[in-house]
């Protein structure tokens, strides 16, 4: 096949324009299912420039996913809480009205709510992968110039580093190009500082050394851990420290109110009239007559510029061959930490639904596409919400409103379980599960549409303690979906696994007997002699073997309320046979075997299959047997 045109044409899976935290991680996601793919990306190199600083537990789990979960609190980022501060000064020790605890496990990934990561180090890691990978290509300094579509494919041309023009093709181009040009109603400022110590030699005459304070203390004094919403009805502002902790990154930003102009208040004598009162400290703190301000010199300036944004979401995020993602498809406020995560998720739904028409071409891929962005569009909007009930916590200019707000949140303080509900913050609402709509891949009457929440478990063969997903999900894997067999006891696992003798025919290899993962629901269980030398046999465990793991519980807290018997909660105890997808979503959760060979009768029409056909009988099914199918093409 040629491309009509004097210019070589090259082939790929699919074409990524752009190379931000999207389409790297998108990128890296087809890998894992051995798809070409090219990033087109118009920058040189990754940007110094930390936008995005947030990144909550799902975000965690998909860069586990790609193998870096190990740089995540070694070079990525840290984890912080979230305070709410009410009033008009401007003490960043002073009480919150609310904290959302975010150094918990409890929200369904055994990871924490949230790390604040330089996204430069986020990026890296990503590309990481990239360039290891045989099967994904990062094509920097390349300027988009051309995309063309026909039934099977799509075009485009671009202009590379060295001036010439490039023509490549791809069944799929994927949008991932960020929010520019996207219009915003509301703007404010971000600053990023860089926090150098002062000590008695740099900084001779500061009060706090004749106190006996530290460096370090007084670094803590002045930019507090954690991260602050100030509800100050005059300017509302975000700060906090994010990064690697050796890096004493801090983030301050602030509402650009109207009739102030964006870039002037951006420049150095705006930002300090506004950001220095915080950061100085009346004397009578510490019995001194005059107040103390943090060394000015000891602050490098690493960024200040106005930003805009609104909650937006387009109606379409897929036409024809043509798909978009992150940014490029919608955007948030930032008051949740939900942009790059957004996209992370959008990534991981994508990958396997390219990768699935990568494998089998025939499958209807606008019905697909449709069914994948109209399930992400329920996602948004639920971390929208969210989002949103942070950005009224914060932007609430109405005095009176504001003081009412206030009195509320002391008032639940006093009740311990309504404040350990707020502490939770969004992850109070559990596990998000879609709602089925025509043409979704899950079975919605048997528990499909849940995001499986993800435990610690002790592999009983090499006795280390992993998480869930590593197990289900290895490397080593081949088939698109994956089985998880859920039992109470030791010598029930055989008798599972019995049942589903089979499954890779059955589904064409969409599913292998030989790659389900056992997890038995017992804290104390043992391999069974019969299956030792199966490398997916685990059991639960508990949070106090997962703390006692260096290598897992390096530099992050160790785990509080956390519940190793969550996926069972969540998928009901009933469920045994559970066939779950790529993205981590469940396609349906059976009680019998008999229920699981019906749900997988419904497997082809769900991957939207054209010239699949499946030919069997009810007499074809026998307990511990299958039904066969016969592949028509």
């Amino acid at each position: 096949m040629s491309c009509d045109t004097e210019l070589p044409c090259e082939t790929t899976g699919v074409i990524i324009c752009g190379g931000g935290p999207t389409g790297a991680l998108l990128s890296a996601l087809l890998h894992q299912f051995s798809v070409p793919n090219v990033i087109l990306e118009r920058e040189a190199d990754i940007t110094t420039d930390p936008r995005g600083i947030a990144l909550d537990e799902d975000g965690i789990r998909l860069i586990q996913a790609i193998g870096m979960y190990d740089r995540v609190f070694t070079q990525i980022g840290a984890c912080y809480n979230f305070h709410f501060v009410s009033g008009t000064g401007h003490d960043l020790s002073r009480t919150p009205m609310l904290t959302t605890d975010l150094l918990t496990s409890e929200g369904g990934t055994g990871h924490v709510g949230f790390v604040f990561h330089k996204q430069p180090e986020l990026e890296r890691a990503i590309r990481d992968v990239i360039a290891q990978s045989p099967f994904s290509e990062l094509r920097s300094e390349a300027t988009l110039t051309s995309i063309t579509e026909d039934a099977n494919t799509v075009r485009v041309e671009y202009i590379d580093r060295s001036g010439s023009t490039v023509r490549l093709r791809a069944p799929f181009l994927v949008g991932a190009d960020g929010k520019t040009g996207t219009n915003y109603d509301e703007t404010w400022v971000a600053l990023n500082w860089q926090i150098n110590l002062p000590t008695p030699d740099t900084h001779p005459d500061f009060a706090l050394w004749k106190l006996g304070y530290t460096p370090e203390q007084v670094y803590d004094l002045f930019f507090p851990i954690d991260f602050r919403f100030l509800c100050n009805p005059l300017r509302p502002s975000v700060c906090g420290r994010f990064g690697p902790p050796a890096d004493r990154l801090w983030r301050f930003e602030f509402v650009v109110q109207a009739g102030e102009d964006p870039v002037e208040m951006a420049t150095f004598a705006k930002t300090s009239k506004i950001i220095y009162p915080y950061i100085t400290h009346p004397g009578r703190r510490y019995g001194l007559p005059l107040q103390v301000s943090y060394p000015e010199d000891c602050i490098i300036t690493l960024r200040s510029r106005p930003f805009s944004f609104l909650a937006r979401s387009c109606n379409m995020w897929a036409m024809g061959r043509v798909v978009i993602a992150g940014d490029a498809a919608h955007v948030f406020p930032p008051f949740g930490g939900q942009g790059i995560a957004s996209g992370f998720r959008d990534a991981s739904a994508l990958a396997w639904r390219l990768a699935h028409l990568y494998r089998e071409p025939d499958s209807d891929h606008e019905e697909l596409l449709r069914a994948w962005y109209m399930e992400r569009k329920q996602q948004f909007e639920h971390s929208l919400a969210s989002t949103i009930r942070n950005g009224e916590f914060v932007t609430n200019g109405d005095p009176w409103k504001a003081f009412l707000r206030d009195w509320i949140f002391w008032a639940i303080k006093l009740n311990p379980s309504w404040r350990r509900y707020f502490e939770k913050g969004s992850r109070a609402e559990g596990m998000i599960r879609y709602k089925y709509q025509d043409g979704m891949p899950f079975v919605p009457n048997l528990g499909g549409g849940l995001n499986l929440p993800q435990v610690y478990a002790r592999n009983l063969v090499t006795n280390e303690i992993v998480f869930s997903d590593d197990l289900i999900y290895a490397e080593s894997k081949e088939g698109l979906f994956q089985i998880l067999l859920l039992v109470d006891q030791s010598d029930k696992a055989q008798c599972a696994l019995k049942e589903i003798h089979g499954l890779s025919q059955s589904t064409a290899g969409r599913l292998r007997e030989d790659e389900a993962t056992v997890l038995i629901h017992d804290l104390k269980a043992e391999s069974p002699d019969a299956l030792s030398s199966s490398a997916n046999i685990a059991r639960i465990a508990s949070g106090d073997e997962f703390a006692a793991d260096e290598r897992l519980c390096r530099n992050r807290p160790a785990p509080r309320h956390y519940d190793p018997f969550k996926i069972q909660r969540e998928v009901g105890v009933r469920a045994t046979y559970v066939v779950l997808r790529p993205d981590r979503f469940v396609y349906a959760a059976c009680a019998t075997a008999q229920e699981l060979w019906n749900a997988l009768d419904s497997l082809p029409a769900a991957l939207h299959l054209k010239t699949d056909r499946q030919c069997h009988s009810e007499s074809l099914w026998q307990p511990g047997g299958h039904r066969a199918y016969q592949r028509v093409r």
